[in-house]
């Protein structure tokens, strides 16, 4: 349990563990089980950026890991939560933070697998994966981001009312169920989320949700992404929606992947950065 350092409590810049030590939380290199061979990912370079590691209290009795990514000085920035796929936080999420920083924004990743205590990125087997992430329950998670924006919105570095949330994959399941459940976000992009058990509560989405899905899916179907599409509309949620990329597979944004599609990333990319500003997270 960490102990407060304040008499009148601890503040974000207190569980700042990088500048204590050296030895970082996340894994270095990109996730064992899903890096191509001929993989040539984006990097970023981190000038003109602050890059730090962070415990984030949520009560359990080892707090939450998180990689943050934000602008050099002072001043306060919109934050966007970035969740990870199955295989926790490694260099490609990393990646992604750092861009968004790049662009002005604190980026914030929580590691959601901490408490199994495995290093998720390095094993190969997805034998191994699945099980440690079927281990982080929704209501779990769902605290786990909770945390998050308690923490952001605490951080002298944040606009605390201009939280915005993205995922992939497994991450991208985790931002449609955050704008249903968490009042602090004002806005989602969804990347290649699973949609099945959530169409049913379409009409509890709390904040606009913006899905990227690639129709060449084969963990997707094109049904789930139209039933949603529909439930959307019955419940009258005009500010989100789904694009469909007709020549993408799943993971079409993960450039260490061999599913990346270099056009498609680009332009959800866009599209994301067009969302967020278009509802506030800026």
């Amino acid at each position: 349990m960490l102990n407060l350092t304040r008499p009148e409590g601890s503040e974000p810049q207190d569980f700042h563990l990088t500048r204590r030590t050296a030895v970082s939380m996340f894994f270095a290199g990109y996730a064992v089980a899903a890096v191509a061979a001929n993989a040539k990912p984006v990097t970023t370079p981190a000038d003109g950026l602050v890059i730090e590691e962070v415990l984030i209290p949520n009560g359990a009795a080892k707090p939450l890991p998180a990689y943050v990514a934000r602008p050099k000085g002072a001043g306060r920035h919109a934050t966007i939560i970035v969740c990870n796929e199955i295989f926790g936080i490694h260099d490609y999420i990393k990646d992604v933070c750092k861009r968004l920083a790049k662009l002005g924004y604190v980026a914030v990743a929580p590691d959601f697998f901490y408490r199994s205590g495995v290093n998720l990125p390095a094993l190969k087997d997805f034998k191994e994966i699945l099980p440690v992430v079927q281990k982080a329950t929704p209501d779990q998670v769902d605290g786990d981001v909770k945390a998050t924006t308690a923490w952001i919105k605490a951080a002298k570095f944040a606009k605390p009312g201009k939280i915005g949330i993205t995922g992939f994959c497994w991450g991208g399941a985790v931002v449609w169920r955050t704008a249903m459940v968490n009042a602090d976000i004002k806005a989602g992009v969804a990347w290649y989320g699973q949609l099945k058990p959530l169409i049913p509560r379409a009409a509890e989405l709390k904040a606009p949700v913006l899905g990227l899905y690639g129709a060449l899916d084969s963990g997707i179907p094109q049904t789930d992404v139209a039933a949603m599409v529909a439930a959307l509309k019955a419940a009258g949620k005009s500010g989100s929606g789904i694009h469909v990329y007709a020549d993408a597979q799943h993971g079409f944004h993960a450039d260490y992947r061999p599913s990346y599609n270099a056009a498609d990333a680009k332009d959800g990319w866009a599209r994301l950065l067009a969302h967020f500003k278009a509802h506030g997270v800026v």
